[in-house]
């Protein structure tokens, strides 16, 4: 069985890697427009627009792996920033609070039709930031391809007080659930 992981994120494939798996990567466009549903409804939709997508150009020996991952703060959601403006004003929202990274993954198993859909949350607690340090880390450019304009396991780390949940969700791929659901997939035959 071939997996094909449908994200052109370096920290998804990087999780994949550590967890052992073998595979290709396929990242189609996908349209990332939605209405106003829960967030954790949000990142499972569009994690499996992006595994169909996948799907439809891969073979009948595939399992496609797909993910979105979305910061919540204030009751906004926090995507990916558009500008270095944006990025600092996701900074400064996380600042002294605690704040929800939902990672939605769907996986669908080609060969038997079979798919799976879920999402993990976790919370992550940020310590009183300065202007300074928001700015400066801003200007790092860390922070301008991820969901919530930062990543914990680089340089804002340090500002992290602590987190519930599966540090690789904060990250962008649960792995342990991933595993799990894989197995379950896996088995039905």
């Amino acid at each position: 069985m071939k997996y094909i992981l449908a994200s052109g994120s370096p920290r998804r494939r990087e999780i994949l890697s550590r967890m052992g798996f073998d595979f290709e990567l396929c990242t189609p466009e996908v349209s990332e427009e939605h209405g106003d549903i829960p967030v954790w409804r949000l990142v499972c939709e569009l994690s499996a627009r992006k595994a169909y997508a996948a799907a439809e150009l891969c073979g009948r020996d595939c399992v496609v792996i797909a993910a979105d991952t979305m910061v919540a703060a204030e009751g906004k959601l926090l995507g990916k920033p558009k500008d270095r403006a944006e990025s600092e004003r996701m900074v400064r929202m996380l600042s002294g609070n605690t704040h929800q990274v939902y990672t939605g993954v769907c996986l669908i198993r080609l060969d038997t039709e079979e798919m799976s859909c879920f999402s993990e949350r976790s919370n992550v607690m940020v310590r009183e930031l300065s202007e300074e340090e928001i700015r400066e880390y801003v200007d790092s450019g860390e922070g301008d391809d991820k969901a919530g304009a930062y990543a914990i396991q680089g340089a804002f780390g340090k500002y992290v007080t602590g987190y519930t949940g599966e540090r690789d969700n904060i990250i962008g791929l649960p792995s342990e659930r991933l595993k799990k659901e894989l197995e379950l997939l896996m088995k039905e035959e």
